[in-house]
């Protein structure tokens, strides 16, 4: 389970400074800067909490089916990673299961936060903004190794699309629609085709678990 961070961090940092800068209101330059510093630890603070919870998701199943999970040292095109693994030889349905679960937390977490929030792009919640933002971004980055087919064997899609017996883009393309429908609902809250898009989307990624 790669997490792609070159793909992600040019990604972040722009969208912390959007975030920033709504955050962030008029006051005199020193408080300003000490909010700005306190808007930005508190948005990497929820990127790093939402990492983990993907992470944990993998961690999860991984002990629920007792799949044995290790860190393996993997690389991206030369430039060194980890990845989070497992031991070969589940069933299809069993590793589906594993290599999605990051996902599922990622649009389940998103969902309740656009729910309870509707309107979080014009809320000062940088650490919540912080949580968004890297589920979205994060599967962007997935799906577009996903179409492009490249990174190490243990990227998620890669297991999704074997236990699928799908070819990889397609699995890239069931990742990045949730993503998508979410980010349109957080910048236009009134869509309600984006919100039964998103919705859709992801219960599609959890009823092929019975493929």
């Amino acid at each position: 389970m790669i997490v792609f961070v070159i793909q992600v961090v040019g990604a972040f940092a722009l969208t912390a400074e959007l975030a920033i800068a709504q955050d962030v209101p008029s006051e005199p330059p020193t408080q300003n800067v000490q909010s700005t510093a306190s808007s930005t630890g508190a948005f990497l603070l929820g990127a790093g909490t939402a990492f983990a919870a993907h992470e944990g998701g993998h961690l999860l199943f991984d002990a629920i089916f007792d799949a044995h999970p290790s860190i393996k040292k993997v690389s991206f095109h030369g430039v060194p990673f980890f990845a989070i693994t497992h031991e070969f030889g589940l069933s299809d349905r069993k590793e589906y299961v594993i290599d999605t679960a990051g996902f599922w937390v990622q649009e389940a977490t998103n969902e309740w936060l656009l729910h309870r929030h509707p309107d979080l792009r014009h809320e000062h919640e940088p650490y919540l903004k912080g949580v968004f933002a890297f589920n979205v971004l994060a599967s962007v980055a997935y799906a577009g190794a996903a179409f492009v087919q490249t990174g190490p064997s243990e990227r998620d899609t890669y297991g999704m699309a074997r236990a699928l017996h799908w070819k990889e883009p397609a699995v890239g393309v069931l990742v990045l629609l949730p993503a998508v429908f979410d980010a349109v609902r957080y910048y236009h809250p009134g869509a309600a085709w984006a919100v039964w898009g998103s919705r859709s989307s992801k219960l599609a990624g959890v009823v092929l678990v019975f493929k």
